[in-house]
């Protein structure tokens, strides 16, 4: 049994393939992308991965393959599940026939992402079974036993790392054993890249229109049949699943499930109640305090294993839970509280002990069990904690790369409006980072694809605004085509923007239907931009954004008109293609240093030095912009210095 060192995603991509998945479907979402793409790593040919055009045309794939008894799996991130939510909640209705599992990505902070949704409380909402992962390991395990929950049950099932699960490194016991939860899995392997596990056969798709047809009387019998599903699943994981346990801080799984359970009559003044990556956390804070404390785990959030919390709670007096985002364990034990009427003082964020925003982190714990320690007379606590001293980081914040044709593609609408009144909506992706100074490109930025439309929303009430649409080539296709035939049909007067750099660039480079090839390594037709649009009758120019005075006056054209008009502004992402040009050369005699380059442009490679302007040749690109705006020429084409 080989011992791996896996990021969290390679691990539930592994898992899922040692699972026997026939069906992998997703739309990239920082932290989720590499989910799929470690299935597609290690894909022998007999799975089918594809990147769907969004969430939603993914997860009903894989519904449709889970109606034919695949096993199947779909990724996404947190605000990817609001996109998929339709065919989400009639599916836990409706229910399977193979597995279906739903890898939903949820990023505490946020990181890389517009909200910190809690997908643990769509669980509830949708009334689907969700694993929360602590660590690489138990994603490992949890996404075998999400499938084989979803079988049984027939239920869709969601897996919900969050991102320091999904990007940590961890060890890993791989080919039927796993670091953390020590279970045993059905589909053992020879090695990773071993096509000889047993594979998962479909059943093939049974035609059942009461099954498979959704009518209000089926949803109303099949509503009482989803309340049970969920009654039986929480007593199945309330005892005998290992990711939910109670256990004593400072010692070995096994010895510390057992400590607990040979407590006899003792009772706690103090217990930690948590779950997720947070697990990690508050066992190390114990340690650090010196405290030795029953901690309740949970691994799976909904169903809440009830009977498996009430027995914590009645070996404790007060608890104190410990979890990111909302306060879902800290409710679900207050009402088993009043519901079995025990007598015990629940702390977390509902009354103030921790924050609602951001991640949590092993020094906040610390401090809270100072002070709740300090309140059981628990001496020389604090004196326990071994802070490090924290060095001060320089601020980073987000810019566009040296030669990214994004940039180009704004300051050129920016020239040609020039200060006429307009409104600039953009979209999530790369592009987002217009909103920057010095370009200040970006006035509106809602979800993907909602710039196109939230244009049209804000053109109508103020009609005197010249309105820009921004979207990538990649969410174009996602659910920005929607957009653009509101406002055709509508008869609204915007001017949409394609940023087209032929990839998913901001998630690492994903292909897409505009790109002509898919993830099972297939040539593909790719699909036309200009032709849909010419088909949607919006009139459309295609202009390079580095040329600089081509893509001007291409805006300027477009402010000569009206009605739905498009620009597309195509240039590859620079990690597509090396550099067109050697870096620029500044002509230091030439320069008046009046930083117009920089304060227009906001270049990372153009920087100051010595208090005068230079060009940064190890992050230049070559794409010659500076050139086009310098006053006095003195940024020039590279080559050679002769």
């Amino acid at each position: 049994m080989p011992v791996k060192l896996l990021m969290g995603n390679e691990a539930l991509g592994l898992g899922a393939i040692h699972a026997g998945v026939n069906f992998v479907s997703g739309y990239p979402g920082t932290p989720s992308t590499e989910v799929l793409e470690a299935v597609a790593k290690h894909n022998d040919g007999s799975i089918h991965v594809e990147w769907s055009t969004n969430e939603k045309a993914a997860l009903e794939a894989a519904a449709g393959a889970a109606y034919a008894g695949a096993r199947a799996l779909v990724t996404m991130k947190q605000v990817g599940l609001n996109v998929a939510s339709d065919p989400l909640m009639t599916l836990s209705y409706i229910g399977v026939e193979g597995g279906l599992v739903i890898v939903v990505a949820d990023d505490p902070g946020p990181i890389s992402s517009q909200t910190e949704q809690d997908t643990r409380n769509f669980a509830q909402f949708a009334k689907v079974p969700l694993f929360d992962p602590a660590s690489p390991g138990e994603a490992y395990a949890m996404i075998q036993d999400a499938f084989e929950l979803s079988e049984r049950h027939h239920t869709p099932v969601i897996v919900r790392p969050t991102t320091r699960v999904s990007h940590a490194c961890g060890t890993v016991k791989t080919r039927g054993g796993v670091a953390d939860c020590g279970a045993a899995f059905q589909n053992p392997t020879l090695d990773d890249d071993d096509a000889s596990w047993e594979r998962h056969v479909p059943s093939g798709f049974t035609k059942d229109t009461q099954r498979w047809v959704v009518f209000p009387r089926t949803s109303y019998l099949n509503h009482g049949k989803v309340e049970k599903r969920a009654a039986a699943i929480a007593e199945e994981l309330s005892f005998g699943y290992r990711p939910n346990r109670i256990e004593m801080s400072g010692m070995g799984h096994a010895e510390a499930t057992c400590a607990f359970a040979e407590r006899g009559d003792k009772r706690f003044e103090l217990g930690i109640a948590c779950g997720g990556i947070s697990y990690h956390y508050v066992m190390e804070a114990l340690e650090m305090c010196g405290l030795e404390l029953p901690v309740l785990k949970i691994g799976t959030p909904y169903p809440f294993p009830a009977k498996l919390a009430t027995e914590f709670l009645e070996a404790v007096d007060e608890v104190l839970c410990v979890e990111e985002l909302d306060p879902i364990i800290e409710r679900e034990l207050n009402f088993l509280c009043g519901f079995e009427f025990l007598a015990n003082t629940v702390h977390g964020k509902l009354d103030g002990y921790f924050g609602y925003a951001g991640e949590q982190s092993v020094e906040a714990i610390c401090d809270v069990l100072a002070d709740v320690a300090d309140l059981h007379n628990e001496t020389n606590v604090s004196d326990q904690i071994v802070s490090l001293p924290k060095p001060e980081l320089p601020p980073r914040p987000p810019v566009l790369c040296a030669g990214c044709p994004h940039r180009a593609s704004f300051y050129a609408v920016k020239r040609a409006v020039g200060k006429r009144k307009a409104i600039f909506c953009g979209d999530i992706g790369c592009y987002t980072l217009g909103n920057a100074a010095p370009l200040d490109m970006v006035d509106t930025c809602l979800c993907m694809g909602g710039g196109i439309t939230v244009a049209q929303g804000i053109e109508t009430v103020d009609p005197d605004t010249l309105a820009f649409g921004f979207v990538g080539d990649s969410t174009f296709f996602a659910s920005g085509i929607t957009g653009v035939v509101n406002a055709v049909y509508n008869q609204h007067d915007m001017i949409v923007c394609i940023l087209d750099n032929s990839t998913t660039a901001m998630t690492g480079q994903q292909p897409h239907p505009g790109t002509g090839r898919t993830m099972m390594g297939t040539e593909v037709p790719p699909l036309s931009i200009p032709r849909i649009l010419e088909a949607l009758g919006v009139d459309c120019q295609i202009v390079d954004p580095l040329d600089f005075e081509g893509a001007v006056q291409a805006v300027r054209d477009a402010i000569d008109k009206t009605g739905v008009r498009a620009i597309i502004f195509k240039s590859p992402c620079i990690y597509l293609e090396p550099p067109a040009h050697p870096a620029v050369k500044l002509d230091l005699d030439a320069c008046i240093d009046c930083r117009a380059c920089i304060k227009q442009l906001g270049c990372p490679a153009l920087v100051v030095e010595d208090g005068h302007v230079a060009v940064d040749e190890s992050l230049c690109y070559g794409c010659e912009l500076c050139c086009k705006i310098c006053p006095t020429d003195a940024l020039r084409e590279g080559g050679s210095d002769e």
